[in-house]
């Protein structure tokens, strides 16, 4: 018996009940999901992409399934430590995994935008959801498929022809629940032609000693000329396993900005397919990783150029101290059409402690000559000629250790487009470093406190 066993045991059990609390176009793709399962098992450590990472036994824990949909309650104010006070934003809270707008969403969404709810979107735009949901994610994928074969809801977020987003949307996600419990998380982001956004995502744990499990996909849409700025910032706890697909479709001329920000976690893999389908795309991801304690995080990412003419850039950078464990699995894919493809990819890690442990793999697979590829990766430790020279002059040892680390990411978060987010990064980098958490809504005298309470007061 393997770890799917207990989860389609449950599906069997409450199918009608999963169905009626959902839509028809996410029970209509359960069967597929169903019968792939049933002759499937989730990826082992140590097999071809998971050397690392053993989905096996993060799925075996004993969690349970909020299948009726009860409503948990969530103090927004005393969980979330991403607030950015000089930015405004739309803001939209999942708790567990059901989505709840704040008043100023409700009352300030922009004409021809929205955020909301797949459920309620595949009643009011349910073209876009039809047409979009399950149409990017590989469904072949077993995580991905018991994603779908439970998921009840979601969040949709739709941006029309030529729309541009001033306001950054913000999705919150918090676990809390009496009991451990596994979260089915589903995004869906279409940006039409020439649209803007940028979206940023958060993740905490409001109550740190239960466990919880994030099983989420995201898929991502832009069409020709759009732009998405997506950053996703992750400080959660110990007890708290995420594991996320996120697939991205680019068409001509669009442009993407991704940027992954792990600062507290248990265990944590992230999964990025993002394919260049046609020319001038661009695509820039960047991933930051501060470990500790018997942290776990594991990012893989697939970039496909199958277009020439395109352009991508990335970089992944871990600080891992104690008993933490990184690992980063990069592939560049150049098909044999894509000529005149620029595609760079970087790797550089620091291990703070004796203990700490980094393993990485690049790849590039190059079917085409005319192109500009490169990767590398490096390992290695603090100077300690830079800890001399800096105790010299009168620089306490754990402060120079700290400055050198928050010097070591400072290019990962200069990528960072919106300036005051960017800020806000090196505030919470700075925490983090400093061995606490990143400051909560009790240290913001903004007016967003009462905005992000409403929500959940239910």
């Amino acid at each position: 018996m393997n770890s799917l066993s207990q989860y389609l045991e449950l599906y069997r059990v409450n199918s009608a009940d999963i169905d009626n609390h959902s839509c028809a176009v996410m029970n209509d793709a359960r069967k597929s999901a169903y019968e792939l399962l049933c002759d499937a098992h989730l990826p082992r450590k140590g097999e071809e992409g998971y050397e690392h990472t053993d989905l096996e036994a993060l799925y075996a824990r004993d969690y349970g399934v909020n299948v009726f949909r009860m409503n948990f309650r969530a103090d927004v104010a005393a969980s979330f430590h991403c607030d950015v006070p000089n930015m405004s934003t739309l803001l939209g809270v999942v708790v567990n995994d059901v989505f709840r707008p704040s008043r100023m969403l409700l009352e300030r969404l922009p004409e021809g935008v929205t955020f909301m709810s797949l459920r309620e979107a595949a009643e009011s735009c349910g073209d876009i959801v039809k047409t979009f949901y399950g149409s990017l994610a590989d469904g072949t994928k077993p995580s991905v498929a018991l994603n779908t074969l439970l998921a009840q809801d979601g969040v949709l977020i739709h941006v029309k022809r030529g729309v541009k987003l001033e306001k950054p949307l913000q999705l919150v996600n918090i676990f809390n629940s009496p009991t451990s419990l596994l979260a089915l998380r589903r995004v869906l982001v279409v940006l039409e032609e020439d649209a803007e956004a940028s979206v940023l995502v958060c993740d905490h744990t409001q109550t740190a000693d239960t466990d919880y499990m994030a099983d989420e996909v995201v898929e991502v849409s832009l069409a020709r000329g759009a732009s998405l700025n997506y950053y996703h910032i992750e400080e959660s706890s110990a007890r708290t396993t995420r594991h996320a697909h996120m697939f991205v479709r680019q068409y001509a001329g669009s442009r993407l900005s991704l940027g992954s920000l792990t600062l507290t976690c248990g265990d944590t893999r992230n999964e990025y397919s993002i394919d260049l389908t046609e020319p001038h795309c661009e695509a820039d991801l960047s991933g930051m990783v501060i470990g500790s304690d018997n942290q776990h995080v594991d990012n893989n990412v697939s970039l496909r150029h199958l277009s020439g003419q395109c352009r991508s850039n990335q970089i992944f950078k871990y600080v891992l101290d104690d008993n933490a464990v990184g690992n980063f699995d990069g592939r560049i894919f150049v098909a044999k059409g894509a000529a005149l493809t620029d595609a760079y990819q970087t790797n550089r890690n620091l291990l703070a402690g004796s203990s700490a442990r980094m393993h990485t793999k690049p790849q590039l697979e190059i079917y085409n000559d005319d192109v500009k590829c490169s990767h590398g990766a490096s390992t290695g430790q603090l100077s300690e000629e830079a800890l001399f020279y800096m105790r010299t002059r009168g620089i306490p040892e754990k402060e120079a250790r700290t400055m050198l680390m928050q010097a070591f990411m400072a290019d990962v978060i200069d990528r960072v487009r919106p300036q005051e987010l960017r800020e806000r990064l090196h505030l919470l980098v700075q925490h983090r470093f400093a061995g606490h958490r990143g400051a909560s809504c009790a240290d913001c005298s903004s007016s967003c406190k009462d905005d992000l309470i409403s929500p959940i007061a239910e």
